[in-house]
């Protein structure tokens, strides 16, 4: 049996509570699991963001898979989208996403103002995974920053942005998702 890749946790904006699935995740995977620590998670700043995420997957010791959660989505998805060629080198494995907020819309938070979706595709695997009711970002419009990534979708159904406020609690059919996506890998 093959060893099982290392996570990196990206959650979103403020972070992720101990009762969200991200923190859940990583309290199983224990050390096989690492978070993002960027300066600040209320006011986040898109260039320390790239900067926690370069140290979480230097504290790993295998490429590690990047599962993000909302904002994190979009930190993610910068990263990767970055032109300096972050990830040629197969630095990560892939990339989980989960419930990426809409920066164009009217609920995104003025904090995070400087995070956006690349204008172009990304060579890493990367798997969006879209809520059909995120109040934080239609289906279609996540479908097309997804498309923007050549990323692969996967469409869960009514989930709302996927939290602690949509009820998904250790969210058994996400991890599901993640280990199917992991094993393609």
């Amino acid at each position: 049996m093959s060893r099982e890749r290392p996570w990196v946790i990206v959650p979103g904006i403020w972070n992720s509570d101990p009762e969200h699935w991200q923190s859940r995740w990583q309290a199983e995977r224990a050390g096989a699991a690492v978070r993002i620590a960027p300066t600040s998670w209320s006011e986040p700043d898109p260039d320390d963001w790239s900067a926690a995420i370069d140290r979480a997957i230097a504290a790993v010791d295998a490429p590690p898979v990047l599962v993000a959660h909302s904002l994190g989505v979009l930190a993610v998805a910068g990263w990767l989208g970055a032109d300096d060629g972050r990830n040629d080198d197969g630095r990560i494995a892939g990339a989980f996403l989960v419930a990426p907020p809409d920066p164009e819309a009217p609920g995104f938070p003025v904090a995070a103002a400087g995070f956006a979706v690349p204008d172009r595709a990304v060579a890493t695997p990367t798997l969006v995974v879209v809520s059909d009711d995120d109040p934080y970002c239609t289906s279609e419009r996540a479908e097309e920053m997804a498309a923007r990534l050549g990323a692969d979708v996967r469409r869960i159904g009514s989930h709302g942005h996927v939290n602690i406020a949509s009820g998904v609690g250790d969210w058994p059919d996400g991890m599901a998702l993640l280990e199917e996506f992991s094993r393609g890998l």
